[in-house]
């Protein structure tokens, strides 16, 4: 599969919305660690700073259960039009996770409702959102997918 992380290599900045990217085609579903399987996957991520030419400047930050891929904003300090991300004070120039020095990704995890396919995302084999028709998933699940996004 081609990886949609490293495609904005060519030098994408700050995002502040969501990329998404779908991975698993009906063709190649996500087997799941329980049984089953679930298709296509579509998973929600931003990115922060520029990918270096060697790809060795690379930070995944991995966010809570109830979080999402918004762990930082475009602008530091915080304009007064932005939503606060969940790690703000952590994600920028000039501070931990220099964004003038690492690129910084942040992916949303499966089943999340937060633009990663979860309960609220639609079902295509029945045009409705899964609901609680949602396969059980374990983190397993979730650590494939960051991976299949990552590489």
């Amino acid at each position: 599969m081609s990886n949609p992380v490293r495609s904005t290599r060519s030098g994408s900045q700050v995002t502040s919305t969501p990329t998404i990217a779908q991975l698993f085609p009906k063709k190649n579903p996500l087997r799941l660690d329980l049984g089953g399987t679930i298709s296509p996957v579509d998973v929600a991520y931003e990115t922060y700073g520029r990918l270096n030419k060697d790809g060795t400047n690379a930070i995944l930050v991995c966010h809570a259960l109830t979080g999402s891929a918004h762990a930082a904003n475009a602008t530091f300090p915080l304009r007064s039009d932005e939503q606060k991300g969940w790690w703000d004070g952590l994600i920028g120039p000039g501070i931990a996770f220099d964004t003038k020095r690492y690129f910084v990704v942040c992916v949303n995890i499966l089943g999340s409702c937060y633009g990663t396919t979860g309960p609220t995302s639609i079902d295509p084999d029945t045009g409705r959102p899964y609901g609680a028709a949602f396969p059980s998933i374990t983190v397993r699940d979730m650590v494939i997918v960051q991976h299949e996004l990552l590489n």
